[in-house]
Order: structure tokens, then sequence, then C-alpha cells
């Protein structure tokens, strides 16, 4: 079995993978990028519908969760998403902002990967599918990759094999078992980016399954403004995906499903029209059935210059912030990204390189770094891939 030498072995074929890939290769150096998927890019394919929201334009650190708020400020703020939507342009690539700053292809993502595979083969990258990561160790200064039946030696090695979400990629913890293998610290992964379930006698909300409505949605000291979702399950939609990453189980989710209505919008509207229902004046702010639903629970019957104006008043405020105690998520089935990973206490803030194993980096959703949704996680990938392709 021949055993080929390399400056630099990347794990992982996927969006940091192939940024670090590129610029390293680019750079002049002789990189391997191996994956154990029979194409790169996958889940980049799958991104935005198969449009890929490939960054957002308002990204910056707080945007990010992860144990060191502070760790992804450094290579974001050196790797911006203009950057990379200068190398989009570059490519001839069309896109548009839909809202929010999200940017997607016009075309298809697979305009994406085609545009990473060209920068690849710029920077004469070595890509290596199919291959199965069978053994890494690491002596003399030589990390030495098993992948399916080769073998590689490099003094570098680049961990960009992503997180556990959505398996059926083929996804896997396989970044942490490694990170793991060297004395890194982990912290512990969950589901992101996920819908929330609901259980107990919160399953009668299951009956609006497909109603939406914008709504603020709050957990922790997270809040956003977008639409919610009831499905046959729970809760989704993007203004729930979003705070499923602040969520803890055990946790209520606050939402407020009348955003644009003053506290005592209520109390008015009885003294305005007493005769009104509460039923017919949610009905006119949300749709019919969840108006009818949410009036049926708070129990304020018949007319509302029936009821005094504290109850009228306390109905509104429930409205304002009504509490939901979701039993749990859909998991990493459906989770867009996976919160936790490789602790970044262990990683340099500048080039991604472990502190006490040098030669070895991690990158992308396989660190402890998690954007909300809309094209955050994408640059976290392109950045984190660029600070670490630019010096191993």
């Amino acid at each position: 079995m021949n055993e080929m030498t390399y400056d630099t072995i990347i794990l992982g074929a996927g969006a940091a993978g192939l940024m670090c890939a590129f610029t390293a290769g680019q750079r002049g150096r002789r990189v391997l990028l191996v994956d154990h998927a029979d194409a790169i890019g996958k889940k980049i394919l799958i991104s935005g519908g198969g449009r890929c929201n490939f960054t957002n334009l308002h990204t910056a650190a707080d945007r990010f969760l992860s144990a060191n708020p502070h760790y992804a400020k450094s290579a974001l703020g050196r790797y911006s998403a203009q950057d990379f939507l200068a190398l989009v342009e570059r490519h001839g690539i069309a896109w548009h902002e839909k809202t929010l700053g999200q940017l997607f292809c016009d075309g298809s993502a697979k305009q994406i990967v085609a545009m990473l595979q060209d920068e690849c083969d710029r920077g004469a990258v070595e890509i290596a599918l199919g291959h199965p990561i069978r053994d890494v160790a690491h002596a003399d200064g030589q990390y030495r990759v098993t992948a399916g039946d080769r073998t590689a030696t490099a003094p570098k090695l680049v961990i960009a094999t992503g997180g556990p979400s959505i398996p059926q990629m083929g996804a896997t913890g396989f970044a942490y078992d490694l990170a793991r293998k060297f004395g890194l610290k982990v912290v512990e992964p969950r589901p992101a980016l996920v819908p929330l379930t609901l259980g107990g006698d919160e399953t009668l909300f299951r009956s609006l399954s497909g109603v939406a409505a914008e709504v603020v949605a709050k957990a922790g000291k997270a809040k956003f403004r977008e639409a919610a979702l009831f499905t046959h399950k729970g809760l989704s939609g993007p203004a729930i995906l979003q705070v499923s990453s602040y969520w803890r189980h055990g946790e209520p989710v606050g939402i407020d499903f009348l955003p644009d209505l003053a506290p005592g919008w209520l109390v008015a509207v009885k003294h305005a029209r007493p005769r009104a229902r509460l039923d017919n004046t949610l009905g006119n702010h949300l749709p019919a059935r969840l108006a009818d639903t949410l009036a049926d629970r708070i129990g304020i019957d018949g007319e509302l210059g029936t009821h005094t104006d504290k109850a009228v008043a306390a109905a509104a405020a429930q409205l304002a912030d009504w509490r939901f105690t979701p039993n749990g998520t859909e998991g990493f089935a459906k989770a867009e990204v996976t919160a936790g990973g490789i602790s970044t206490a262990e990683l340099s803030s500048q080039t991604m390189e472990a502190r006490k194993v040098p030669g070895l980096y991690a990158i992308g959703e396989a660190v402890d770094v998690t954007g909300w949704l809309g094209g955050y996680n994408f640059q976290w990938a392109w950045a984190s891939g660029w600070a670490a392709g630019m010096v191993v």
C-alpha cells in the first residue's frame, strides 16, 4: 500500500472543508480532501430549499451561540459576508436578498458547489470521495489517515466533518470522537434550528397543524419576530427554529401572538365595542382556527362588555406572552445544525488550531459555534475554513 504525503489533510468535503481546501491549495499547499460521501457538498445542495442561503449580510458575532461568545469574532471579522459574495459574483452566480439579509442563489445550490469545486481545481486540491475514514493516528509530528484502502500522511490535519444533524445525509458524531481521541473537550451536542414538540394538555394545538402566524417567540433572553407554524407534532416555522437553539429542556417558550398591538388594546376594544366577542376580535388579527383555539383556551366567553377590565387585560397579557412548555424537539433528524461541539476553549480563534495538539485544526459545524437561521452557519463555515486555510 503506497503512502502519499501532503502538507495538509482535510476530513470532510462540506462547506468549511471545501473552503479550507481551496484556500490552502491556492497558497501552494499540497492538500488532500477526504470524504466518505460519493460527492462533495451534499448538505449545501439541500440547503435553502435547494437554492442555498449562502450567507447573511447582517453577520455579526452576537448572532452565534457558543460557550465563548467572543470566539467567532476574529474569523468573522477577517472573512466577511461581502468577501464570500465577491467570490460568488466573480463566478457569475446570480443571487437575491430574500428577507433579513438572507442571500440565495437565483438558480440552484449546485452553482455554489460547482464554484467550490472550481476553486479547489485552481488550487490543485486532491479530492478522495467514497472513502470511509478507518483510522487517524499521530506520531513524530505527522498525522496518518487511513481512508478506504489508502493511507496518507501530513503534518497538518483539519477536522471539518460537521455535526450529527441530518443523519440521513450520512452525518455522524465522528468529529467529536476524533477530538476526544486527541484529548480535546466537547461541549454536549444538541439539535439546533429544530422544530419543538408539544405533549400533555398542549396537544390540542396540534389540531392547528398547517396554521401559521407572524409572532415574536422568546426562549431565555433570545427573541425573534418571524412566522411560527403549528405542526402535527408541535411548533415549527422560522421563529420557533430560531428560539430552539436557545431553548433548554423543561423551560417554557413564550409567544406574543399580537406583536403589533399595545398592552391596553383589548380593554380599548371592550370600551369601544362592548358587544364584541374575543374570538371574533382575534379573528381580525389571526387565522380563524388559531383565533378560535386561543379564545377557547383563555375562557372569556360571550361579549367583552360582560367581563371586568382586569379580566380583559389579563387575557391580552396572556396573548402577549403565551407560555408553551415543549416536551422535546424533533431531534437531529430534523435539526438544520448542531449546537455544541468541539470546545472553543481548546482552539485558537485566529487559526482554529488546537492549543495542546500542534497541527490539529477544527472548523465549521464541528466546533461549538452555531449561527442563527438565515445563512449565518454558512458564513461561519466560510470564515472558519478561510482562517484555517490561510495557515495550514
